[in-house]
């Protein structure tokens, strides 16, 4: 279909998208992260160009690498018109990102929720269809696990990039899915091709219920990636870093009694008669004054690794403020190699000259 230039305002991004589409450009085409030119226009507000993509034909529910729709984006910016339209054009309301969030639960703008909600419940979505819908990636998941084990197949397999079933359940949050495979001998520490363990995806995507019971079935926090990264090094979360240090904690504190406990079952293999008992009875002294002195020892450390933290935290507070405000303008391909032109690569292009030579674009 021939775009014609009545179907937008004559602005000069309509009309550069005009002639790229009517020279066959697809308006699916995505970057690296699976970001179309329809996800960048719901970011960036584009209302006349996302009117010209969905005329065009472009796929109102094409889904990025997290699995975010243009809907998605929309409702997490709050721009009411946008949403309107792509729910006027069939746009999910149920679909789910990787985060397990689906459009209205990223909505914060009172208005574009009220939308999106009155639109939920004029379609008849209830709880019970939400709750379905949210859970029904890992049914499938536990599904397909549940006949890899019936037949005997092998749960340590791994994709094309290394990972394990139980890497995918980690960076899901799929703790049910995770159970399963750890109680039929799945393995905490396969590497993915960039080094990274269970736990890593765990730590990366901020699941801690997930964490918690990877540390619990023996998975190391000390396990580090190709690029010399332990979990604790990929958490943004401050929450979730204290509870790695206190995992860690704990962990240490475990393995030196069990260390202790089996030194003092050795000693005890060795003694024999009376002569025994008295060894026994005075190694049994020492050790109690041993472990008090060592437990003082650890309450130290642990308060100077607390202190340590606040102050890297309080040092940190102001670079946060920095890149929080420098990210505001950042575009989502996140620095990666462009390997083909499509009209979001036109759209990133436009967007920057527009912020670099504004005075240039006021006159058209």
């Amino acid at each position: 279909a021939v775009v014609t230039l009545q179907e937008t305002n004559f602005s000069v991004l309509s009309l550069a998208v005009c002639y790229l589409l009517n020279n066959n450009f697809s308006p699916d085409l995505c970057n690296e992260d699976g970001l179309t030119a329809l996800h960048q226009c719901c970011i960036d507000n584009y209302e006349e160009v996302v009117k010209l993509l969905l005329n065009h034909g472009a796929n109102v529910n094409a889904k990025d690498n997290e699995l975010w729709t243009p809907l998605h984006a929309a409702a997490t910016c709050g721009h009411i018109n946008l949403v309107k339209i792509l729910i006027q054009h069939g746009a999910d309301l149920l679909a789910v990102n990787a985060d397990g969030n689906m459009p209205y639960d990223l909505c914060e703008d009172e208005p574009t929720l009220d939308v999106i909600e009155t639109c939920m419940a004029y379609q008849g979505i209830t709880q019970e269809k939400i709750n379905e819908t949210r859970a029904a990636p890992e049914q499938a998941m536990v599904d397909d696990i549940t006949e890899m084990i019936a037949t005997g197949q092998d749960l340590n397999g791994t994709d094309a990039q290394g990972a394990t079933l139980l890497h995918i359940a980690a960076a899901n949050g799929y703790l049910h899915a995770a159970e399963i495979l750890l109680d039929h001998g799945a393995r905490l520490d396969l590497k993915d091709w960039d080094g990274w363990e269970p736990l890593h995806a765990a730590a990366f995507w901020g699941h801690m219920h997930m964490a918690e019971l990877l540390v619990s079935h023996g998975a190391s926090l000390s396990a580090r990636t190709t690029m010399d990264e332990m979990p604790i090094d990929l958490c943004e979360e401050e929450e979730f870093k204290v509870l790695l240090l206190e995992l860690k904690h704990k962990h240490d504190v475990i393995m030196k009694s069990q260390m202790r406990h089996k030194s003092s079952l050795s000693r005890r293999t060795s003694s024999t008669g009376s002569r025994g008992k008295v060894v026994r009875r005075a190694s049994l002294s020492d050790r109690t004054n041993l472990y008090r002195k060592e437990y003082e020892k650890e309450a130290i450390i642990w308060q100077q690794i607390e202190s340590s933290e606040e102050q890297r935290t309080s040092g940190y507070n102001g670079d946060i403020r920095e890149s929080c405000s420098n990210q505001e303008n950042t575009d989502p391909v996140r620095g990666k190699v462009i390997s083909r032109l499509s009209l979001f690569h036109f759209l990133l292009c436009f967007r920057t000259l527009q912020q670099i030579h504004p005075q240039s674009f006021r006159s058209w």
